[in-house]
């Protein structure tokens, strides 16, 4: 690695350390994949217990340098600020949508609302020209003018009725004009709204832009076996947290079973594993954490909300010890990522950019809280 520590122990050192890594990731992929009931996303069935890690040396600081693992901090921290300035693309970007939308609504409103006006100036003018054909006098005056009694009084109901006609028209007309008035307002205000949108959209594009190119650059210096390594202790690390996790007996009355849309959900979830992240993507090549679940449960024939964010603020929160197959876990305070729970301990999600989708220890990252979207 240019510019960052070595790890001493030479080519024998590394060979043992590779062997070590191929063990870890073996065991650890066992140890989910084998466990009873994922496949099919049925109850909770115990964890095997976690297998220790191979032991590693620790990488050393080179003076005015980096270990390999100040870098791998250094390069998570620079993704998790990405995914949060995705979430707030993702929310940008639906709310632009929802704009759009209803600015075509408003617009199809105004089209219908100066096609009444000219219906209703149409019925007027009828009424004009035919006042006109009669001489121009007006009805009472014509009624009040017949001597025939009967016709006197089938005119008086026919002027009556006359004249309520007109006043409705001109109410209508009133309130028509007064709804294309309103139209106008509130297209106004949407425009606001969809421009200020626009602009947090191309911000956080510029940041995630500006945070994936800097984590790119700090990982493009390391040699291929250093990159090995970071991938390694990536999974040392996710192991910890996992191992952690299940200590507190955090699974311990983890039982629940998937409904019929939750198990759908995991289907489709889980058959995307291998597929990349990529930010702001919704499938069907690739995804980001939020794009993968919301298409999971839009497969399953629910509708949810385009982002962690919003999926932690509007689904129904369950408790941990309640949660089944197909919910969903939002991680970190800022609730920027999120993975779908499958059972036994695990889950499914898009781990941040240059990873793809994979099976993951539910616990290997601070959990915020489990939400259900079939509650």
């Amino acid at each position: 690695m240019r510019g960052l520590a070595r790890v001493p122990g030479g080519t024998m050192g590394a060979a043992r350390r590779r062997r070590g890594a191929s063990s870890l990731v073996l065991l650890c992929t066992m140890a989910i994949l084998t466990a009873p009931g994922l496949a099919t996303g049925m109850a909770y069935a115990a964890p095997a217990a976690p297998v220790a890690p191979a032991a590693t040396a620790a990488p050393l600081p080179e003076p005015g340098g980096k270990s390999l693992e100040q870098v791998r901090k250094e390069i998570e921290e620079l993704y998790r600020q990405a995914g949060t300035a995705t979430d707030a693309y993702n929310l940008a970007e639906a709310e632009t949508k929802a704009q759009s939308d209803k600015i075509v609504e408003i617009a199809n409103l105004v089209v219908a609302g100066k096609e009444r006006i000219t219906a209703l100036k149409n019925r007027a003018g009828a009424a004009a020209r035919a006042q006109y054909r009669t001489g121009g006098m007006p009805p009472g005056a014509q009624l009040a003018l017949s001597d025939d009694p009967n016709h006197y009084l089938d005119g008086a109901g026919r002027l009556r009725e006359g004249e309520k006609a007109t006043s409705g028209m001109l109410s209508e007309l009133d309130r028509t004009q007064a709804d294309l008035q309103r139209y106008a307002e509130e297209a106004s205000e949407r425009w606001a709204t969809l421009e200020a949108n626009r602009v947090k959209s191309e911000d956080s594009k510029k940041q995630i832009e500006e945070k994936i190119k800097a984590a790119e650059e700090l990982e493009s210096k390391l040699e291929a076996e250093e990159k090995a390594r970071l991938i390694q202790l990536e999974q040392e690390a996710q192991y910890k947290a996992q191992t952690a996790w299940l200590s507190t007996g955090a699974m311990k009355d983890v039982k629940g079973t998937a409904t019929d849309a939750g198990k759908r959900a995991v289907q489709f979830a889980t058959a995307q594993i291998g597929k990349p992240y990529k930010w702001g993507a919704v499938g069907p090549a690739s995804f980001d954490c939020s794009g993968l679940t919301s298409q999971a449960w839009l497969a399953a024939g629910r509708g949810i909300p385009r982002t962690s964010q919003e999926q932690l603020r509007l689904l129904p929160k369950v408790a941990l010890k309640d949660m089944r197959p197909g919910d969903l876990i939002i991680y970190f305070d800022d609730a920027t990522h999120v993975g779908m729970y499958v059972g036994d301990g695990a889950m499914v999600h898009a781990p941040r950019p240059g990873r793809n989708i994979t099976l993951a220890g539910a616990g290997s990252m601070p959990i915020k809280a489990v939400v259900r979207p079939d509650a």
